[in-house]
């Protein structure tokens, strides 16, 4: 991999991203106004709006940048972009980098918003530190860029793209302990949510809301989904195709 090369990748998809003010739009502003409605309906059961509110900062940011991503990066394949950037001297690493990079910027400013948002405009009631709060969030929206870049490779079109968010998000949302606890499960489907990443990132936002310290099951939270995300750049790497066939 070349710093150079990632860093002209990443600033090349800002500057298409900068001409698309409706995508920006929604990326900052769709997480916050989902967050103020959770407010509202949760408006007699604040204990309820801690929770639900402080595990939605963490998902957010991965399902929206999971669209984000695959779509972005798949317009690039079928208007022919990736073919030509692949004809010069720039490798997968680079390209996935670079692109994982620009996605990771907007990432930070859509958790800062809603995290500044929920803390100090909606009183989200936290033990723990906000900034392990927004850490997770990032950590979040990375793994949701890793996955939007790696199920692109398996999409023809955009639509397509769009309906692996059933296959990779939903049931992770269903299985990661926001609606009922994890523990409480049929054994397989506990199981089964012990191997998604998610189930780890609303554990981690629990853990920030209920302890005042840095705990060992936070941190193992963290390191699972920075693993995870990293993991899934990877195998993005090397499944990226110049083309759609």
């Amino acid at each position: 991999m070349n710093a150079t090369r990632t860093l002209a990748t990443a600033r090349r998809v800002l500057r298409q991203l900068r001409h698309d003010p409706r995508t920006i739009a929604l990326l900052l502003l769709v997480p916050v106004l989902l967050l103020v409605l959770l407010y509202y309906v949760y408006d007699a059961d604040r204990d309820s709006f801690d929770f639900i509110g402080s595990s939605l900062l963490g998902i957010f940011p991965m399902v929206t940048m999971f669209l984000v991503t695959s779509i972005a990066t798949l317009r690039e394949r079928t208007s022919g972009t990736l073919e030509r950037l692949m004809t010069m001297p720039l490798g997968r690493g680079d390209l996935i980098a670079g692109y994982a990079l620009a996605f990771g910027v907007f990432a930070v400013a859509q958790a800062g918003l809603a995290t500044g948002v929920a803390l100090w405009f909606l009183d989200l009631d936290i033990a723990g530190s906000p900034w392990l709060l927004l850490l997770v969030a990032l950590l979040n929206a990375l793994l949701g860029t890793a996955l939007g870049l790696f199920v692109s490779a398996f999409a023809a079109s955009e639509f397509q793209a769009v309906q692996f968010m059933p296959a990779m998000i939903f049931p992770q949302l269903l299985l990661c302990g926001l609606f009922a606890p994890r523990d409480t499960m049929q054994p397989v489907l506990e199981y089964a949510s012990d191997v998604l990443p998610m189930s780890y990132s609303v554990d981690g936002m629990t853990e920030v809301l209920h302890s005042t310290d840095v705990t060992g099951d936070f941190v193992r939270d963290v390191i699972v989904v920075t693993a995870v995300a990293l993991g899934v750049l990877a195998l993005g790497a090397v499944t990226l195709r110049r083309r759609t066939a």
